[in-house]
């Protein structure tokens, strides 16, 4: 399964110095048979046009399939998880989807269109951030990109706002199949020294973002990849979660977006 990083959670004992006990894997090392799988946990379901810059990612590779989640950030760019593109052939685009299986326009995009970040490390997860190449698209109320924050010498750390995050899936851990309608949930941005209690300073970098779960409403498998956004911008990339399950109400990860302003404008000549 390539889907949503996960992580072991780390002793109580442990500190903010601290690395994890336990080495963070990713769903795709603890199966056999890769599925289309993901969920954001107790959400909300989406309305038409509610995030028309949210896009799906069916992506094929050597060792099946999966799904995962992408922002447009502009008419032939999508802003995706490095551990979403690691080992794909090809990635199906679903653009302007409430329902899952209905989108509004979808395109076939080969893995020489993906820009993958040449310091993705799957063992520790940084850098877990990448582009893909598409065909222009024509933005409508269905289909529309996000904005990124400006670029700048110092950036807010989002700590005590709310943001919100979207994707498709299993709406908890129990469930048995994904969910049919985009989901939604509002999450308030932690400081990284409180999410480093969980999963150690090797893991919660300064190009982490995380969110704290409250009430078992948590990102999850699936949502790999899809946006955190503030203010109508764009914020962090899914990046991971617990290991034992997105209802524990541990902290998600995401990829902070303001640590890859430079490269995405490198990459791509997207910025703010």
């Amino acid at each position: 399964m390539k889907v949503l990083v996960v992580l072991v959670l780390a002793m109580a004992a442990a500190s903010a110095g601290l690395l994890p006990q336990i080495t963070p894997v990713h769903p795709r090392d603890r199966i056999t048979k890769p599925t289309i799988n993901g969920r954001i946990t107790n959400g909300k379901n989406a309305v038409e046009n509610q995030f028309p810059y949210q896009v799906g990612l069916s992506f094929i590779g050597l060792k099946g399939s999966w799904w995962c989640g992408g922002s447009i950030i502009d008419n032939s760019w999508v802003l995706t998880a490095a551990h979403c593109t690691a080992g794909s052939s090809s990635v199906k685009v679903y653009y302007g989807s409430t329902v899952r299986t209905s989108p509004k326009l979808t395109h076939t995009v080969s893995s020489s269109n993906f820009v993958q970040h040449a310091s993705y490390n799957s063992a520790t997860l940084k850098n877990d951030i990448s582009l893909i190449k598409t065909p222009s698209v024509t933005f409508t109320a269905s289909i529309n990109r996000i904005a990124l924050p400006a670029i700048a010498s110092s950036y807010s750390t989002y700590a005590g706002q709310t943001a919100v995050a979207s994707g498709w899936g299993r709406t908890s851990d129990s469930a048995t199949a994904v969910a049919t309608k985009l989901q939604y949930a509002d999450l308030k941005v932690i400081d990284n020294s409180v999410c480093q209690q969980f999963y150690g300073s090797s893991t919660v970098t300064s190009g982490v973002i995380c969110v704290a779960s409250v009430n078992e409403v948590s990102t999850c498998q699936g949502d790999s990849g899809g946006p955190l956004a503030l203010d109508s911008k764009l914020i962090g990339v899914t990046s991971f979660v617990y290991a034992k399950g997105c209802e524990k109400n541990a902290p998600a990860g995401f990829t902070r977006v303001t640590s890859y302003l430079n490269w995405i404008k490198t990459e791509s000549g997207v910025y703010a």
